[in-house]
């Protein structure tokens, strides 16, 4: 089979690079991928969001299976452009696929399936979420209502400051047309879990727990990003508290969308709060967690083909996965400055030091092929805020934590950075 992954980022080299293991993979191209996943797929110059040029190509080139990375080509429709057509495509529809692309449509949503969230309030007038915020008492949480790749979310200590975020979002348009609504919300508190299934519209298989670090730097201090590192599986969520999950969260949103006539297909991603009270859930994703996939996919022993195929055609009754016992831990390694202005360009060194340690894999995330005379192999350069994705499993997670941070330092670029403490929660437990 002849398989297209869309996006170019950690996410879908880590997508690429399981799919490559894939006996009924034949052929693999990404659109438009990155630098490093030239090694497992051919590059195909079309951005993520054109959806009539992937259409046209996976027309043209007999692609048989369509994996959809990012959620902004998601929300755009992408899955029902590639169905009218008769082509196979994995992921919701761009309906459903608003339960990440509008955090309103996912809270009314929860609401009415009695999905256990913070309580809420909706403005789409900045003086009225103003004057709401005189009557509240800190913290609180303030979202802009679309997407903002994962950084618009502000979890405010003072009033001043959630005053301050809606001034952001709703008056200078810092996210554009993502902030014509706000949602004003409860400060949850606990410990945080990325829960992630696979849905073909009546039936769930679940993927291992995982944990981010959304923090810039260490100590979870600094600004929100899309993700500084994450591990699998997560030791907070214990088979218990996975069970509750699944029946107070998972299930009820999957039935309660197949109860209207909406079924949902593909990655179903649950941003869990373990509160004092019981699982709640912060936010929904529609598509595979960056970088929870990264810590995910290495343990998994399943073919990834054969389950979003299922996927794709209902039929994941009785589906079961196989994983490696072992934890997985990836790290970030971001330009500096991320999640601000950073400079692109920066020859990176040290790879090839990398690639032959034993349970390390690295997943490029943004960079590109660059040339120098005296180097007719060609290398590798920085080309995003996060730029590379070290991964490696370990015996337990101490020794997955080792063995990646002994694998980042062997790795280096201009102005580089990258947290010191990934799995320091995991320690803990």
């Amino acid at each position: 089979m002849r398989i297209l992954v869309i996006g170019s980022g950690g996410r879908e080299h880590a997508l690429a690079w399981k799919i490559r293991q894939s006996g009924k993979c034949e052929k693999l191209f990404s659109a438009p991928g990155n630098g490093g996943m030239s090694e497992s797929a051919e590059l195909v110059n079309i951005q993520a969001d054109d959806i009539k040029g992937l259409l046209k190509f996976a027309k043209d080139n007999n692609i048989g299976l369509t994996v959809v990375g990012p959620e902004v080509p998601l929300v755009a429709g992408i899955v029902d452009a590639f169905r009218k057509e008769g082509l196979a495509a994995f992921g919701p529809s761009g309906e459903l696929a608003r339960l990440e692309g509008s955090k309103v449509f996912a809270k009314e949503a929860m609401k009415r399936f009695g999905v256990p969230t913070a309580d809420f309030m909706v403005f789409d007038k900045a003086e009225e979420a103003l004057a709401y915020l005189d009557t509240r008492q800190a913290p609180v949480v303030v979202k802009a209502d679309g997407l903002c790749a994962g950084k618009g979310v502000v979890v405010a200590r003072s009033i001043d400051e959630a005053k301050t975020a809606v001034k952001k979002m709703m008056v200078e348009r810092i996210y554009g047309s993502a902030g014509d609504k706000v949602i004003i919300e409860d400060c949850l508190s606990g410990e945080e879990a990325s829960i992630l299934v696979i849905s073909d519209g009546k039936n769930v298989v679940p993927l291992a727990s995982s944990q981010d670090h959304k923090r810039v730097f260490d100590g979870d201090r600094g600004p929100n990003t899309g993700g500084m590192g994450a591990y699998s599986p997560a030791p907070a969520v214990t088979d218990e508290i996975f069970k509750k999950i699944m029946d107070s969260v998972i299930y009820p949103m999957i039935n309660g969308l197949a109860k209207e006539g909406k079924p949902y297909k593909g990655v179903l991603y649950a941003g869990i709060m373990l509160t004092q009270d019981g699982p709640k859930t912060l936010e929904f994703n529609v598509r595979f967690g960056d970088p929870e996939t990264q810590a995910i996919l290495p343990r998994l022993r399943n073919d990834l083909v054969d389950l979003m195929e299922k996927a794709v055609t209902g039929e994941l009754e009785h589906y079961r996965l196989d994983w490696d016992p072992r934890p997985c831990v990836t790290i970030v390694m971001a330009s500096g400055g991320y999640p601000g202005e950073f400079q692109k360009g920066m020859e990176i060194e040290g790879l090839r030091d990398v690639k032959n340690m034993r349970d390390v894999m690295v997943f490029h995330a943004g960079t590109k092929l660059g040339s120098r005379a005296s180097d007719t192999r060609g290398l590798y350069i920085t080309n995003g805020g996060r730029v590379l994705n070290v991964t490696a499993l370990g015996s337990d997670i101490k020794g997955a934590i080792d063995n990646c941070y002994a694998a980042v330092k062997k790795i280096s670029f201009g102005k580089m950075h990258y947290r010191k403490d990934i799995g320091y929660r995991a320690m803990k437990v």
